[in-house]
């Protein structure tokens, strides 16, 4: 008696789908700025590290990069770069103008901080009032204005620096209490008195 073993699948003809293909999504890498100077091109070095038994292993020489605001006279403007300490030197002999140029930067492009005496003379000229854009849906009849009790909020900076909005005549009750206890503070203080 012999067993003969047969597979159910004998015979039949078996069709197989390929597997579909899954769309991979590709790793996208932030890689920080590269170090290098935005003015002369220098970048990082590929040097050894030597021990004292003469085995070498492998290092990166940096340049000395430092965050730099040099004046612009042409746009009246300090211009902040990203430069080695090499090119802080070759600026002062060569300036701006043309080390810009060769290295193919628009200064108009670069983040700046004004130096205009215009600019200079507004600010000093509104300091201390938060900057608000006109409002195209202000009342502007000035009867009806006058009449109404509500006041218009306006602006102002607290002692943090925080923008807040306030009515007319609450100013007292904002800024005057902190005034009034810096007062009473400074009148401690002066009390001196002497005695023999």
């Amino acid at each position: 008696m012999s067993l003969c073993m047969r597979s159910t699948l004998a015979g039949q003809s078996l069709a197989f789908k390929p597997a579909t293909m899954q769309t991979r999504v590709a790793r996208v890498l932030t890689v920080d700025a590269k170090r290098v100077c935005e003015l002369t091109g220098k970048k990082r070095n590929k040097a050894n590290a030597v021990c004292f038994s003469n085995k070498k292993n492998r290092k990166w020489q940096e340049p000395n990069l430092q965050q730099k605001k040099v004046f612009w006279e042409e746009g009246q403007r300090w211009v902040r770069l990203r430069i080695c300490t090499k090119a802080i030197k070759t600026l002062e002999k060569n300036g701006i103008n043309l080390m810009a140029a060769e290295a193919n930067i628009d200064l108009w492009k670069l983040p700046f901080e004004d130096a205009r005496p215009q600019r200079k003379a507004f600010l000093a000229e509104n300091q201390g009032k938060v900057p608000v854009a006109v409002n195209p849906r202000a009342m502007k009849n000035a009867e009806k204005l006058a009449a109404s009790k509500k006041q218009p909020k306006y602006p102002v900076y607290e002692e943090g620096g925080r923008i807040v909005f306030i009515r007319p005549g609450m100013e007292d009750t904002i800024f005057g209490k902190k005034e009034g206890a810096v007062a009473a503070a400074e009148a401690q203080e002066l009390k001196i008195t002497l005695t023999e």
